[in-house]
């Protein structure tokens, strides 16, 4: 009961200086509410979910017709719908590396492909980087990681990169049957229908272990990555494609962790988010969907990295916002930080941020309009396109994208707002807009250039 009234006097504290500053202020009271994250709360849980190559188009509240995922159009219902928010690659494994980093891949060392696709199984991200795990562990969260890694073995492991817990395959689900938990390997040939599961269990554990200090857990499923392969209990259902049973099950079980928030009585002071690593997989297209926008995983057209992106803290963000702001996986690293009132400090040698802190825009969207760039680029690690607005600079073009004569002195613009497949080049109309973003892509290339850390090795 002390702890408890001594939190209560805390946070009737910090209400009182908010609302001396704002009325000293005049007509600043939104504002200052936006900018003091503990303000409705004192220091939240973080859980941050991401799924393996689910499109924009595979929630129902993202506009699917074949797939019904009721209980995260309900965490969209509580929270907030993001319509432009962007992994931060095409590809699994620099996506990983850039959400965990909040920096451009390319940053980080990664030319392109993923750990076992071009990239040596000896490689990975480098323990140079300055992880969000690292940033929550040091301001004295517990954290945890369960699902896939998939960014390096060995001494590149979650152990190595901030996670005090881990219980985690270690590449994709097609690519070896061995589970870890921390550097030990407890688990030989798992059973690929029931790993959603699996981690599901293991994240209910996770919060549901008695702690005096809040956590932050990292929950990358494999789902539905290939091979989709439906879980018994819902191989049974219906006659749906695997592709399907799995992303409802995905579904579900993410209904049994919101649940075991419930239970708890924490879900009022724990951040959820839910997005995915890349849009659809191409093996997976006919039963997976990038909605409105062209492309796939691998691709720097929209539907390679413009995927579902839901968050959730009741009290703080309003319920039932959509957001179209441009958002970007890169962005949760020093917005989640701000969110939960640490100062992100990034050693020198470290990597530097691309990231933007973009909590203002989520607390009330009206007060500030996400970030004001974003660059893109296809899985083989070449730099592709800017946006900026509703532009969409295409400077660059490859197989998959179709559009290899594309240059830096020969782009393409297009007008998402009225243009979401990108089929029409509206250069000619806007010079100034191409010379505007032009200009920025080369900007910030020269910058990621100057500042560029090497991938890690495990020899």
């Amino acid at each position: 009961m002390e702890i408890l009234n001594t939190a209560v006097r805390q946070q009737l504290l910090y209400f009182g200086v908010i609302l001396l500053v704002a009325f000293a202020n005049h007509g600043t009271l939104r504002l200052a509410v936006a900018d003091q994250t503990l303000s409705a709360k004192v220091r939240p849980n973080v859980l941050l979910m991401m799924a393996d190559d689910i499109g924009y188009g595979d929630l129902s509240c993202y506009g699917s017709e074949t797939i019904e995922t009721p209980n995260l159009d309900q965490l969209a219902e509580d929270g907030m719908r993001l319509t432009s928010f962007y992994a931060g690659a095409s590809v699994c494994t620099p996506s990983r590396m850039a959400l965990l980093s909040g920096s451009y891949p390319s940053r980080l060392g990664w030319n392109g492909g993923v750990l076992g696709h071009r990239i040596k199984w000896s490689l990975g991200m480098s323990p140079q980087v300055y992880t969000m795990a690292e940033a929550f562990q040091a301001a004295g969260y517990r954290t945890a990681m369960t699902g896939k890694w998939h960014i390096g073995g060995g001494k590149l492991r979650p152990m190595h990169q901030g996670f005090d817990e881990s219980y985690y395959i270690e590449a994709s689900n097609n690519q070896g049957r061995d589970m870890y938990r921390g550097g030990q390997l407890v688990q030989k040939d798992f059973d690929n229908r029931r790993l959603t599961e699996t981690f599901t269990q293991e994240a209910i554990r996770i919060i549901n272990t008695e702690s005096d200090e809040p956590w932050f857990l990292y929950l990358p499923f494999t789902a539905p990555h290939f091979p989709a392969e439906a879980h018994p209990d819902w191989e049974k259902r219906t006659d749906a494609p695997s592709y399907v049973k799995v992303v409802e099950e995905l579904d579900h079980r993410i209904g049994e962790i919101l649940a075991a928030l419930e239970q708890r009585g924490i879900q009022e002071n724990t951040i959820v988010i839910f997005i995915s690593d890349n849009g659809p997989e191409g093996l997976q297209k006919k039963d997976a969907s990038a909605g409105p926008f062209a492309g796939r995983k691998w691709s720097a057209l929209e539907g390679g990295t413009r995927v579902p992106g839901i968050i959730s803290y009741p009290g703080v963000i309003k319920a039932g916002q959509t957001c179209d702001a441009i958002v970007s996986a890169i962005d949760l690293f020093p917005t989640l930080t701000q969110a939960c009132g640490i100062e992100l400090n990034v050693p020198d040698e470290a990597q530097k941020i691309d990231g933007e802190n973009l909590w203002n825009t989520l607390v009330d969207p009206s007060v500030e309009q996400g970030r004001s760039q974003l660059l893109y680029w296809h899985g083989w690690g070449q730099p592709r396109a800017i946006r900026s607005g509703n532009w969409k600079l295409q400077f660059g073009g490859d197989q998959l994208d179709g559009k290899a004569d594309v240059t830096m002195d020969n782009p393409l613009l297009f007008d998402l707002e009225n243009d979401q497949g990108e089929t029409s080049d509206v250069s000619d109309s806007h010079p100034r807009v191409v010379d505007r973003l032009r200009q920025q892509a080369k900007s910030t290339l020269a910058d990621i250039d100057e500042h560029r850390l090497k991938l890690g090795s495990t020899n």
